[in-house]
């Protein structure tokens, strides 16, 4: 395989190469491509060590690992206690002498780091605070299914600058993708990932839509941070993608979403089940990416 990821773990994108993503997408659209079913991971198993739920990436994951020939063993947060019940070294520790791989979605990225740090058997990032590369990499897919590859494509994202777009930002660099980010004052995302990509950064949710390939936003207020729900509905207020605002895009342009959606918030209904909305598409190519990065890993 072309570029084949050679690192243990797969936390973010800031290791991995141009070649090595740009091998894990053209695998991933193999496998899409062909609906394939393999032995490859024949008797291995890899942990899910969920403290936040899930349906995409544990389903995805979950049946990723089965079409590889593998397994794969959920774990959430009340059986384990990663952090409480059991320091996250141990965990770590006690992992690698029953499973072949771990998947981790936790709510800070330290958890992950340490995680990887301690075990002698690859971790992937299935979401953090910081970084969401497999919804990266399920997006890089999509857009490519779209417009039949990734240089000079724009992405216009909206909305708060978590760590979908970090993941996005990290990644538009090494495949020639140009980020338009837009966030309200106050949630913006890392200066550092922004300067990096080269990104055109605002306030005005306008003007970085206007003309862009695609427009990309996330719900407002995530899992962990529903205190904060009054304050971010408020400070998003302009915000909202809408069909008006798709009207702004390039002709072609489409929209994208994690997924799941607030409708009434950050989207409206009409935009997601409409005509431009690739989000279900996304959502597949979690799959086929999933697949691409367990066999890198685990293989």
């Amino acid at each position: 395989m072309r570029g084949a990821v050679t690192k243990k773990d797969f936390l973010d994108f800031q290791s991995l190469g141009r070649e090595e993503v740009l091998a894990l997408l053209d695998e991933a659209q193999r496998m899409k491509e062909e609906n394939y079913r393999g032995l490859e991971l024949s008797g291995r198993v890899v942990a899910l060590l969920f403290e936040k739920p899930s349906l995409r990436t544990r389903t995805t994951l979950e049946v990723a690992a089965v079409h590889l020939g593998g397994h794969a063993v959920y774990l959430d947060q009340k059986q384990v206690g990663l952090g409480e019940r059991e320091p996250v070294r141990d965990v770590a520790k006690n992992l690698e002498r029953f499973v072949d791989g771990i998947a981790a979605r936790v709510y800070r990225h330290e958890t992950v780091e340490e995680l990887a740090r301690h075990a002698r058997i690859p971790v992937v990032n299935a979401l953090s605070d910081r970084a969401h590369p497999l919804q990266a990499l399920a997006d890089l897919l999509t857009l490519r299914e779209v417009f039949g590859g990734l240089e000079g494509v724009e992405v216009a994202y909206i909305g708060d600058g978590n760590n979908v777009l970090h993941s996005l930002l990290e990644v538009a660099p090494l495949v020639g993708l140009r980020v338009r980010v837009a966030t309200p004052r106050g949630y913006e995302p890392d200066p550092q990932l922004l300067k990096r990509a080269n990104a055109l950064f605002t306030h005005d949710p306008r003007e970085a839509v206007q003309g862009a390939h695609a427009l990309y936003t996330d719900v407002w207020t995530s899992m962990g941070q529903e205190a904060e729900r009054e304050k971010r509905l408020k400070d998003f207020q302009g915000f909202q993608v809408t069909e008006k605002l798709l009207d702004l895009l390039h002709p072609d342009g489409v929209f994208l979403h994690c997924l799941p959606a607030h409708y009434g918030e950050e989207v409206t209904e009409a935009v997601v089940h409409g005509k431009r909305s690739r989000v279900f598409d996304q959502a597949e190519n979690r799959l086929h990416t999933a697949k691409a990065v367990l066999l890198a890993l685990l293989k």
